[in-house]
């Protein structure tokens, strides 16, 4: 932004012919106008003015710099003017989808966010723990938590989640902490159904990764509710960090076999590889990335 700065104030000298034209235009001082075409001719190596007590001329150096000057001031005006267009033209409608638990905890505020700014534009969030085809359903964006097989999709990585191993105080009071993944054989299992049969938990021993078949005494098919009894002392949990965090910073559950966790599952954003992206997508992309990939780091420092 500074050498864009010198860079119009050289214009301004050029073309008002003096030093102090140029301070006027810009509503600063001649010390500042000064100042400026000083640092810009000692950052270029090149005297661009030749300067009397009684007028200014253009070096050739100079006269060429001057052109180059107004076309990269003029781009950077057309930019900045098709942006604002673009942002006050925003309408029509976006779909996308979540994972039920990751959408309403950190893809909803952004877009309840995003919609505040562009109120011409609708959205439909479909939070569903279950692959949704893009190019079937018509759907716009996707996030997506785990590897994720070979398609025409293009991915953009945004970070990732760990997966961890919970129960309550009170629980482990009872019945002792697991020290290792097989302990979980002899303890109460809370299992999570989602959209298959309930999956072996999976740990890290040795660097190998092993399957622990628990048989849970409670499972259901919505996490929240297989997080509440746990914090009710029914059980250990197997959870990603994300769905856990809140019951972990308020102490209603306590982590086990940290030591064993299997290596953390990717997150991504994807959408459909389209040669001409609309520019709602665009706009909606560009607002997410950065928030998410903001957020999952800092679940992942905490």
């Amino acid at each position: 932004m500074d050498k864009l700065r010198a860079m119009a104030t050289f214009v301004r000298i050029v073309d008002g012919g003096s030093l102090t034209a140029a301070a006027d235009a810009a509503g600063t001082s001649l010390t500042s106008v000064v100042r400026s075409l000083a640092a810009l001719e000692q950052s270029l190596g090149t005297r661009l003015l030749n300067r009397t007590t009684r007028r200014l001329s253009l070096t050739a150096e100079g006269r060429d710099y001057a052109q180059r000057c107004r076309q990269i001031l003029a781009a950077v005006d057309e930019a900045d003017a098709a942006l604002g267009a673009q942002k006050a033209s925003l309408s029509g409608r976006l779909v996308l989808t979540a994972p039920v638990t990751f959408g309403r905890l950190h893809v909803a505020p952004l877009v309840t966010s995003f919609l505040k700014q562009h109120p011409d534009l609708s959205v439909e969030l479909l939070l569903l723990d279950r692959v949704v085809d893009l190019l079937e359903e018509g759907l716009d964006l996707a996030v997506r938590i785990g590897e994720l097989p070979d398609s025409s999709l293009v991915a953009i990585p945004l970070g990732k989640v760990r997966r961890v191993c919970c129960a309550s105080a009170a629980y482990l009071r009872r019945h002792g902490t697991p020290r290792e993944p097989s302990d979980l054989l002899k303890h109460r299992c809370i299992g999570f159904k989602g959209n298959g049969p309930n999956p072996d938990w999976r740990f890290k021993v040795a660097g190998r990764t092993v399957r622990v078949p628990v048989a849970p005494v409670f499972v259901t098919n919505q996490i929240e509710a297989s997080i509440d009894a746990s914090i009710a002392g029914l059980g250990c949990v197997s959870l990603l960090h994300y769905q856990a965090r809140a019951g972990l910073e308020s102490g209603a559950l306590k982590e086990v076999l940290r030591g064993y966790e299997v290596d953390p599952l990717p997150v991504h954003v994807l959408y459909r590889p389209d040669r001409l992206m609309s520019t709602r997508v665009r706009a909606l992309l560009d607002w997410l990335v950065p928030r998410l990939r903001e957020s999952l780091a800092s679940a992942a420092a905490g």
